[in-house]
C-alpha cells in the first residue's frame, strides 16, 4: 500500500493540474478539505476506495489508472507522436528533394530552348541534382535521422560528385583519362569507413560509462 502512494499523488497532481483547477477546487467537487487534497498530492495519504472512484470518474480515468504507474493510453498516444513526427520529417526530406529536381527540370528546360548551348549537355543539370539532393538528405539525417545511416549518404555523395566531373571532364575535354578522377574514390572511401569506426566506438565507450 505504502508503494501507491507517489503513485497515486503524481497521478493525481497530473490530472488536477493537466485540468488546470487547484487543490481547493478539487477538495469542493469532491465534498473535502483541501488539507486532505494536499496529503493525497504529498503522498501522506491515500484517499478510500470510493473516493479513487470519484476522483477518475471526475477526470474520466479510471481506478486503474490512478493507481498505475504507467499508462497505455499516455504510451499509445507518445507512439502515434512519434510516428507522426517521423512521416513528416520524411515528407519535409523528400519534398526537399522534389524542389531540387524540380528546379534542375526548369534549368534544363531553359538551357534546351537556347540556341547557345548544345542540347547533348543539358541533360548534366540532373546529374548534378543527385549529390545536391545527398547533401540535402544528409543535412536532414544528421538533424532528425539515424547518424549510421550517414556513412552511406556520404558515400553516395563523395561518389557522385566523382562520376559528375568524371562526365564533364570527358565532354569538355574529351580525354581518355578522364576515369582516373575516380581513384580519389578510393582513398577517400577509406577515409570515410575509417571516421564511421571512430565514431562508433566513441559511442560504445560513452555507453559504457
Amino acid at each position: 500500500m505504502e508503494d501507491l502512494k507517489p503513485i497515486i499523488a503524481k497521478n493525481i497532481i497530473d490530472l488536477r493540474r493537466n485540468a488546470d483547477i487547484t487543490q481547493a477546487q478539487l477538495a469542493e467537487k469532491l465534498n473535502y478539505s483541501d488539507k486532505a487534497v494536499s496529503k493525497w498530492e504529498r503522498g501522506e495519504a491515500i484517499p478510500s476506495v470510493a473516493t479513487l472512484k470519484e476522483i477518475a470518474d471526475h477526470f474520466g480515468v479510471t481506478v486503474d489508472y490512478l493507481i498505475s504507474e504507467e499508462h497505455e493510453a499516455e504510451n499509445q498516444i507518445k507512439r502515434e507522436f512519434t510516428e507522426r513526427q517521423r512521416r513528416n520529417r520524411l515528407i519535409i526530406t523528400l519534398l526537399s528533394n522534389t524542389i531540387v529536381w524540380l528546379v534542375a527540370t526548369i534549368v534544363y528546360v531553359s538551357i534546351s530552348v537556347s540556341t547557345e548551348f548544345r542540347l547533348s549537355k543539358a541533360w548534366l543539370v540532373f546529374v548534378f541534382a543527385v549529390p545536391i539532393s545527398c547533401i540535402i538528405t544528409l543535412i536532414f539525417n544528421s538533424i532528425w535521422g539515424r547518424n549510421k545511416l550517414n556513412f552511406l549518404i556520404i558515400s553516395l555523395l563523395l561518389w557522385t560528385v566523382l562520376v559528375s566531373l568524371c562526365l564533364v571532364l570527358f565532354l569538355s575535354l574529351q580525354k581518355a583519362y578522364f576515369w582516373l578522377v575516380l581513384a580519389i574514390g578510393i582513398p577517400s572511401q577509406i577515409i570515410i569507413l575509417l571516421s564511421s569506426g571512430l565514431k562508433i566506438r566513441r559511442k560504445k565507450k560513452k555507453r559504457a560509462k
